[in-house]
């Protein structure tokens, strides 16, 4: 079996943290004789250099043969002033493999609570996962900017919010069981649809509880009390804004992963960060969410071993003190990345040893 991985560093950062998150796959691919083949492809700001374009038909055909995408991150103010920008790409890609849902989890480590610029005993515990629409609401509606006026359609449909839910439902169901709607109900005709979908397909989930917050109270919440949330389920622009708000919690927005979902086979895997391009090509990137990201690409592909292992060893060397700037360390990317691989190395030893012990004392009692 082959196990395919389309890798899409794109600008800035990307292609450091994407690297650092490759060789990590690599390696556990090697420890473990699985067959992953990596095939590398321009997108975002340097495709639109090479090819005109963010997103290459090559790039789209490689994607959706692929079995998991990992992405870097597109962007940057080389490309402030082209006729397309490079995140056209990118939802350019969610909307031709029909990545309808996106998939942020944030915790906090044990021990590493004083990594949040948040008081300790708020965030201490934290688990929180955002599932965001991905492919609908003002991204995607209709844009008109005629002088001084301007315009974005901002549609939902019950298909469209039907399909996340249960995602989002179906995650809860297998976390903590609690489910938050955010939405702004009050002002939005599509927030008063999503409450009436949603609230239709609790029924089929008894044992999960939800509850309905309004954005702004919860983008409060979030920082005053995030225990009180366990899976969020939102709409586009709402998603995106709270999701890069959740990153304070453990931290760093370094740290976020990130997963782009729908029916098909293909899923894209990717840090929440930006392309930071003031600090690219100088190795001080933190990989921790490219990383976690490959490890949420691992249980795509049916490695959920693998995937628990790879995030034991990113916890490992968090909670032994090797951090990036952004964390208050002084490790480079590429540093930390190797720091990573020793622990799989070490971890990979210990579960190995153990399984000899088994297999020695079950031909002793055989």
């Amino acid at each position: 079996m082959i196990i395919r991985i389309a890798l899409l560093p794109g600008d800035g950062i990307g292609p450091e943290v994407t690297e650092q998150a490759r060789l990590c796959l690599a390696y556990l691919a090697e420890r473990r004789e699985l067959n992953v083949l990596f095939e590398a492809h321009d997108f975002g700001g340097i495709a639109i250099d090479r090819h005109g374009t963010p997103l290459p038909e090559a790039t789209l055909a490689a994607c959706r043969a692929a079995d998991g995408i990992l992405m870097g991150a597109v962007g940057g103010r080389d490309w402030d002033d082209a006729p397309v920008r490079p995140e056209a790409g990118l939802l350019g890609l969610r909307s031709a493999l029909g990545l309808f849902a996106n998939l942020r989890p944030a915790r906090v480590i044990a021990g590493l609570e004083h990594l949040s610029p948040i008081k300790a005993e708020l965030v201490r515990g934290a688990d929180i996962l955002i599932v965001r629409e991905l492919t609908g609401g003002a991204y995607f509606g209709d844009k008109q900017l005629d002088g001084d006026r301007a315009s974005d359609g901002f549609v939902y449909t019950r298909p469209e919010i039907e399909r996340v839910a249960h995602i989002a439902f179906a995650a809860a169901r297998r976390r903590a069981k609690r489910l938050t709607l955010v939405d702004k109900a009050n002002v939005l005709a599509t927030s008063r649809l999503w409450r009436r979908v949603v609230g239709e397909i609790a029924s089929g989930y008894p044992e999960v509880a939800v509850d309905y917050v309004y954005v702004d109270a919860a983008a409060m919440a979030l920082i005053t009390n995030p225990r009180r949330f366990d899976v969020i389920l939102t709409e586009n622009l709402f998603g995106d804004i709270l999701s890069d708000e959740l990153a304070v919690i453990p931290g760093s927005i370094g740290l976020l992963a990130s997963a782009s979902t729908g029916t098909g086979k293909a899923a894209l895997f990717e840090p929440i960060h930006g392309s930071a391009p003031e600090i690219a090509s100088m190795d001080v990137a933190n990989p921790a969410g490219a990383i976690a990201s490959a490890a949420m690409l691992l249980d795509h592909v049916g490695q959920s071993e693998l995937a628990f292992l790879l995030r034991a060893a990113l916890d490992d060397v968090l909670c032994s003190g090797v951090l990036t700037a952004d964390l208050g360390g002084g490790a480079s990317c590429s540093e930390f990345g190797a720091a990573v691989r020793t622990r799989i190395d070490a971890r990979l030893c210990r579960v190995d040893a153990v399984r000899s012990l088994v297999g020695v004392n079950r031909g002793m009692t055989a």
